[in-house]
C-alpha cells in the first residue's frame, strides 16, 4: 500500500479535564466520525494521523490524559451489536475498500 494511501484508524481518548475533553472532542470530529463519544474511527494517511496527534498534543495534559490510535487492518472482521450508529435513510456508499470498510463498522448485523 502506497504512503500517502488513506487508511481506517480507530482513535480512543480518555481526558480528565471537561474543558480539554471538549477541545479534543471538537479537533477530532472534524476529521473522524464518532462511534461513541471518545471512539472515533478516522479515515487519513500516515501524515495526515501524525498531524491530527500533533493537534491534539497541544490541548492534552500528558500526564493526566490518554489518547490511543490504532491502525485498522485493511479487511475487517466486524461484529457490531446495539444501535445503528447512522440516522435512518443515511448510507455510506462507495465500491474501495475504505467505504466498505466504514459499511462495516457502522451497520449494525439482523439478529432476528
Amino acid at each position: 500500500m502506497a504512503v500517502n494511501a488513506v487508511k481506517l484508524f480507530l482513535l480512543a481518548y480518555d481526558i480528565a479535564d471537561p474543558e480539554r475533553l471538549g477541545k479534543v472532542h471538537r479537533t477530532v470530529k472534524r476529521q473522524g466520525m464518532p462511534l461513541q463519544y471518545s471512539v472515533f474511527l478516522v479515515p487519513a494517511t500516515a501524515a495526515g494521523i501524525d498531524a491530527l496527534l500533533g493537534d491534539l498534543a497541544g490541548i492534552i495534559e500528558p500526564r493526566a490524559d490518554d489518547i490511543r490510535v490504532y491502525a485498522l487492518p485493511a479487511r475487517l472482521d466486524v461484529d457490531h451489536y446495539g444501535r445503528q450508529l447512522l440516522p435512518d435513510g443515511v448510507q455510506i456508499v462507495g465500491e474501495d475498500s475504505i467505504a466498505k470498510s466504514l459499511g462495516a463498522l457502522v451497520t449494525p448485523l439482523n439478529r432476528d
